[in-house]
């Protein structure tokens, strides 16, 4: 009964995945080079995206009083993808990007890409940064502001390792004379 128990609890342990970047490491090891097969995996965000639109509009005039008037009002989008949230392959894009998307709708797309003489191989958000203004990016064919600290989002994958042991005891009594 103990071996049953310690085998289930093994099991249930080692099938657990963790959260790795998907690197081109990663996409040679599993043969990720076509888009059916990309397709077939579940991506994920490893920081929050906060998108940002402002929208202003304002007019000048006089009232009836013959008052100077200045009306003006202020319009703020927000879209914040939260850390950890799903996402499934779009498409590749031109110099090794690659497109994914959180939910339905037209250009409800984000591309990701590894940047440019890096090490760690991961594949960052990609925007036309700014400095501390953020980077610009389209999304549901609207322009939006990335903040700048969704610049340190990267792609993740869930990678399990699964390990099969096969044991069978056997107690040998041992011999008499």
């Amino acid at each position: 009964m103990k071996y049953i128990f310690v085998l289930i609890v093994g099991l249930v342990m080692v099938s657990c995945g963790t959260k790795v970047p998907y690197t081109n490491e990663i996409r040679d090891e599993f043969g990720l080079d076509s888009e059916q097969k990309m397709r077939q995996v579940q991506f994920f965000t490893s920081a929050t995206i906060i998108l940002e639109a402002n929208k202003s509009k304002g007019s000048q005039g006089t009232n009836n009083d013959g008052a100077l008037v200045t009306n003006s009002s202020k319009e703020q989008e927000r879209i914040i993808i939260p850390i950890g949230t799903k996402c499934v392959f779009e498409e590749f894009g031109a110099d090794g990007i690659v497109t994914v998307r959180f939910e339905v709708g037209v250009g409800k797309t984000i591309s990701f890409k590894m940047r440019e003489g890096q090490t760690s191989g991961k594949y960052y958000f990609v925007a036309e940064w700014a400095g501390k203004e953020g980077g610009r990016v389209n999304y549901g064919n609207q322009e939006y502001m990335a903040t700048t600290s969704s610049g340190t989002a990267y792609m993740q994958v869930i990678l399990k390792k699964l390990q099969k042991t096969k044991r069978k005891d056997r107690v040998v009594k041992g011999m008499k004379i």
